[in-house]
């Protein structure tokens, strides 16, 4: 529930948990352009990787929870998710974004709305 509606105060979990995922998105699929390293060392670099995603989701989930609720940090972490994929997958795997990519995520997207909802 939220407590107080301050932008900065908003705003900071959002940008965290855009920071966050990067790290992620990165932990989890940046592997993928480097088929022939050993799957060993992918892991120990991953794990890496994601203790630093860890370090900024955690304190933005504990400060935004004074914001959010946590199912609304959840729903924005999901659609932050997305669109850091899309842009990852296009970027630096090479991999294309289809129509049905992106209808699939508008239909994401409209029910992440639905959480929003104050009705």
């Amino acid at each position: 529930m939220p407590v107080s509606s301050s932008l900065p105060g908003l705003l900071l979990p959002v940008v965290m948990l855009v920071a966050s995922n990067v790290f992620m998105t990165f932990a989890w699929y940046g592997h993928l352009a480097y088929p022939n390293r050993p799957l060993w060392l992918v892991v120990v670099v991953s794990w890496g990787i994601a203790f630093f995603e860890y370090c900024i989701a955690v304190p933005a989930n504990r400060w935004g929870h004074a914001f959010y609720s946590a199912i609304e940090l959840k729903t924005i972490q999901e659609v932050v998710t997305l669109v850091i994929f899309a842009v990852f997958s296009a970027l630096w795997l090479k991999e294309p974004l289809g129509w049905n990519h992106l209808l699939g995520f508008g239909f994401i997207a409209l029910g992440a709305g639905l959480v929003f909802q104050k009705w």
